[in-house]
């Protein structure tokens, strides 16, 4: 059986995002539907990183990628990098990271908004999705660990709906407890990301948000080890 260790804090590859942010550039201000670099692969780096660290935090199991529909992982013990199917008490859910040995224990979804017609249109409705997956998740799975991040390029978020962002992702994200809220989520990031040349913004959120990237997994890991430290598959 494996022992829990630390999680790493998670790292996304700068070079990576500016490929992206190329293709961002090209197309006007917007990521096409159209591989490569496309909209929809926008999420795998951030999905392999956390999906690592897991992995890692939960004393280095293999990582696999799921069948679609399967409802169990293919092994006892290991990290699934999406799409994982979790059923949850309002309805089916696939999410791109989990963890599943006994049932869902942590559960991991990617929002991008990649344009500022999207980012002006569609926010409102991914916070609405946000606590609708947490709720899902939480209603059959009340221990379990919900995490989010929402990733957007900077130059689409105006200062104003920004702050509403934040404001409103901070308060998403404060579950500490298994009786907290169900429409809450244990750990939540907002990246801003420069497409210019890939960098993520140091300064914004600020240093004392929640919802900096370098605080994810420290969240994450609280908020597992507090409910699973001592039990299988990581007791001796």
């Amino acid at each position: 059986m494996a022992s829990l260790a630390s999680m790493p804090t998670i790292v996304i590859n700068q070079n990576e995002l500016a490929k992206f942010g190329a293709t961002w550039q090209t197309n006007g201000g917007s990521l096409s539907r159209t591989p490569p670099y496309s909209s929809g692969e926008l999420g795998k780096p951030f999905d392999t990183a956390i999906g690592t660290a897991l992995s890692t935090m939960l004393g280095d199991i293999p990582i696999i990628t799921p069948g679609a529909d399967a409802l169990v992982p293919a092994l006892p013990d290991c990290v699934e990098v999406g799409p994982v199917r979790v059923i949850g008490g309002i309805r089916p859910q696939n999410f791109d990271v989990g963890y599943r040995p006994d049932g869902i224990r942590f559960a991991y979804d990617t929002k991008t908004l990649n344009d500022a017609k999207s980012v002006g249109k569609n926010w409102q409705n991914m916070i609405n999705d946000l606590a609708t997956e947490a709720t899902t998740v939480h209603s059959r799975f009340p221990h379990a660990v919900v995490a989010f991040m929402v990733i957007c390029p900077e130059p689409c978020v105006s200062p104003a709906r920004r702050k509403a962002l934040i404001e409103t992702l901070e308060r998403l994200g404060r579950r500490s407890g298994v009786d907290g809220p169900l429409y809450m989520a244990e750990a939540i990031s907002f990246v801003l990301w420069n497409p210019e040349d890939g960098s993520i913004d140091p300064q914004l959120p600020s240093t004392q948000s929640p919802l900096r990237l370098e605080k994810f997994s420290e969240q994450v890991e609280a908020a597992y080890t507090s409910r699973y430290k001592g039990l299988p598959p990581h007791a001796d």
